[in-house]
């Protein structure tokens, strides 16, 4: 140390000012001549005559950063062993950091990377971490840039890694995970313990970037970190486990997966930290099971709730589920009933894969809940969350969790002794098994070589189909599927005999069951349904729409009769080219209409095309929707599907309350409303249809489902587009200003994400037709 502070040499002048001393020190390092040792040992003393790194200014950090990184590159010659070294260790800690791990990385670097990681470990073993951690706290550093702070928490959590990858493994031990990550979580205790003294003081500190430093570790699958922390922490203090149990899991939902899992692997660490295993599980399956919740919380509320709910379950003992079998079972059938009622398919989805997963876990014996649904990524990850803990996680598996061993006993064991006579009859000895089943070996099978299948023709007229879709003998069942396979073609290519009989023929396929196990029926009879109503769109929309709301029928049928008027009116709406096929410029809404799924999804892609030709600025051709000039056979029958159905929504009946419980049918009137708004465009009764249209969305604008609400947006885009600019100023002003105040609210306000891109969609909307007129010359 003497000699490092010794005085200047020959050839290097020592002027006042760390300024001047860090330039004539970076100069001397090009010279690399006899005057480094004097030039490093005065910068180590400029530094501590200026109050140490942490009173160095702005401008002073600049200039020893750029003396460090010339520091790094200079020959061997430049660097006297162990004095450069203190130049590393002394300095602004933030600093040195991210320059020695510049020059880990850097293939133009003078060091050797041994002798990089050398000075890194001393960095550790001095405590010079939590120097960096309460460096960065100062109010000066969080008002800088934000990249650098992120880029810093980058390099102390991953600093592990980033030597292990330069040195293929074989660095020392203080950067084995093991001892590093412990050496953090130390270091994160002496900065809050400063903090909080700091804070007590009456000065100004920032807390932030050690809460992102022990997230991140968190993330990284090192809850340990958080458990030698925290403690017993949320046990003892009541704000800490209001934090842990109640606001992350209940009233946020921006986390990750990662987290949740080391949050409940925290919980589970330690016996007394366990207890609360249970409560968080009852209080999110309290949340879940809230029809009030599913109603009004977002989807990705209703996911982040759902995955904490299976992570929580993985980490439960049978005891502990036993302990509270009954209440489990409860929220799970409540909750699956919630969820089920939905009207969005992904929530339904998600009352499926938790209702099963808990009942997996509650049933030690009997049968499960077992669901039919379509899987995808989401419920796939949803399911590992409950069977595995990923493998960045590391929390260890519980000596007394048996999930294995249930599982595996689903399964029948079959001891590899017994695999051959375990196909014999019980009871049977192995000889008089074989006898039994070699006992027929001498009858000759009879020749069916010849035999042919029985078929029957379809009927050739309309009335003898009627007559065999009516009829009850069962002997006719082949009949009956002939009949019901051809009848579409049949009723295409008679369309007067249809008109005499349609109304008759639409009542027999709206009642029609199906008696056989026919491929496609649901598809064959609304096939049947559509053709009929297109052929004679005036009675039958009549019957329908009258039907509708009458008593005595399934909500299935309901929705039936909504997705013919549909698929009917798209197929009005849409030129008809006879001898040729349809034009492949002309768009139409592609509208798929399967059970529970979201029929809306087809067609509001092509409104959304639609808005885009709308706000185009340059035009650049014809518009591919005014390719053709045919009429539009839903013109004079539009007011027949659509007025019918507007005017009884508020009348509730006996078996049917569509502003009640049936609101998934009332998602789909609304959405069905939206379809025959789109398709009435250049129609003579569109403006009236956009008046009833807009009183129908203002009654029902506050509605607590989503998927209604959605339908509602959806409707104000097809009336935006459909209605003529002057029609709608002309005799919807008013109510248009209100509209326009309404989504402003929703865009803003409403849980629901596609609501508000719906609500700011219908905004621009609005806005570019406001341009479009006033571009108009008056």
């Amino acid at each position: 140390m003497a000699a490092a502070l010794a005085p200047p040499g020959p050839g290097f002048a020592l002027e006042p000012g760390l300024e001047s001393v860090l330039r004539e020190a970076v100069a001397a390092l090009g010279r690399a001549g006899e005057g480094m040792v004097a030039a490093l040992g005065a910068v180590r003393a400029a530094v501590a005559a200026a109050g140490g790194p942490a009173a160095l200014g702005e401008r002073e950090r600049a200039l020893f950063g750029a003396f460090l990184r010339r520091l790094v590159r200079a020959p061997g010659a430049a660097r006297p062993e162990g004095l450069w070294q203190r130049c590393f260790l002394e300095g602004p800690p933030g600093l040195v950091f991210c320059v020695l791990l510049e020059a880990l990385g850097s293939a133009g670097s003078g060091l050797d990377p041994k002798e990089v990681v050398g000075v890194l470990e001393q960095f550790l073993q001095q405590g010079q971490v939590s120097a960096l951690l309460w460096e960065v706290c100062q109010p000066q550093a969080q008002a800088g840039c934000l990249e650098l702070q992120g880029a810093l928490l980058n390099k102390i959590v991953c600093l592990p890694e980033h030597v292990s990858n330069k040195l293929q493994g074989k660095n020392p031990p203080v950067f084995f995970p093991q001892n590093y990550f412990p050496l953090l979580g130390d270091a994160v205790l002496q900065v809050l313990e400063k903090i909080s003294d700091s804070l007590r003081g009456g000065l100004d500190c920032s807390i932030s970037f050690v809460s992102h430093v022990l997230g991140k570790v968190c993330v990284h699958g090192r809850q340990n970190v958080l458990a030698r922390l925290l403690g017993n922490l949320v046990v003892k203090n009541k704000k800490a486990q209001f934090v842990v149990t109640q606001k992350m899991l209940l009233l946020q939902y921006g986390h990750t997966t990662a987290v949740l899992q080391n949050l409940f692997g925290y919980l589970s660490l330690d016996s007394v930290r366990r207890t609360l295993l249970l409560r968080v599980l009852q209080e999110l399956l309290e949340t879940w099971s809230s029809s009030s919740a599913v109603k009004h919380s977002p989807a990705e509320q209703q996911l982040y709730i759902s995955k904490a709910i299976l992570i929580c379950l993985s980490h439960l003992k049978e005891p502990e589920i036993a302990s509270c079998r009954q209440e489990l079972l409860a929220s799970m059938m409540e909750g699956v009933k919630c969820h089920l009622e939905s009207s969005l398919p992904q929530l339904r989805r998600l009352g499926m894969v938790v209702a099963e997963s808990i009942s997996l876990n509650i049933n030690t014996e009997g049968p499960v809940l077992k669901f039919e649904y379509e899987e995808d990524d989401e419920t796939r990850e949803l399911k590992s969350l409950l069977v595995q803990t990923p493998s960045f996680c590391a929390v260890p598996s519980l000596p007394d969790d048996d999930r294995s061993e249930k599982a595996g006993a689903a399964l029948p064991l079959v001891p590899e002794s017994n695999e051959k006579s375990s196909t014999a009859a019980p009871g049977m000895p192995d000889e008089e098994s074989d006898a039994e089943l070699d006992s027929d070996d001498d009858l000759i099978p009879y020749d069916m070589s010849e035999d042919k299948e029985l078929k029957f023709k379809a009927p050739m007229y309309i009335r003898d189909c009627i007559e065999v879709l009516t009829g009850s003998r069962s002997e006719d069942v082949d009949k009956w599927e002939a009949t019901i396979k051809a009848l579409e073609s049949l009723v295409r290519r008679n369309p007067a005999a249809t008109r005499e009989v349609s109304v008759e023929l639409a009542k027999i396929l709206l009642h029609l069951e199906e008696k056989t196990c026919i491929e496609g029926f649901e598809a064959l009879r609304q096939r049947a349904q559509v053709a009929v109503l297109t052929t004679d769109p005036i009675p039958v929309a009549e019957y329908l729409t009258s039907q509708f709301y009458s008593l005595n029928y399934s909500l299935r049928q309901r929705m039936d009769i909504l997705d013919v008027l549909v698929l009917a009116a798209q197929e009005l709406s849409c030129p008809r080219f006879h001898g040729k096929t349809t034009h492949s410029d002309v768009q139409k809404p592609c509208i798929q209409l399967l059970p529970g799924s979201d029929s809306s999804k087809g067609w509001r892609k092509i409104v959304d095309e639609r808005i885009k030709s709308k706000t185009r600025r340059f035009n650049t051709g014809q518009s591919r929707l005014e390719l053709t000039s045919c009429p539009n056979e839903f013109n004079s029958v539009a007011g027949y599907f659509f007025f019918p159905l507007i005017q009884h929504f508020d009348r509730p009946l006996t078996t049917f309350d569509l502003l009640g419980e049936d609101h998934l049918v009332l998602g789909r009137l609304v959405h069905t409303l939206a379809v025959l708004m789109y398709l009435a465009v250049n129609t003579v009764a569109v403006t009236a249809m956009g008046k009833a249209l807009l009183e129908f969305v203002w009654a029902l604008r506050f509605h607590t489902d989503s998927y209604v609400r959605q339908g509602l947006l959806s409707c104000i885009s097809s009336l935006l587009l459909s209605v003529p600019t002057e029609r709608m100023l002309a005799d919807m002003t008013e109510e248009l200003l209100e509209t326009q105040s309404w989504l402003g609210v929703v865009m803003e306000k409403d849980p629901d994400e596609d609501c508000r891109r719906l609500a700011l969609q219908n905004l621009l909307l609005m806005e570019n037709l406001k341009k479009k007129l006033e571009a108009v010359p008056s």
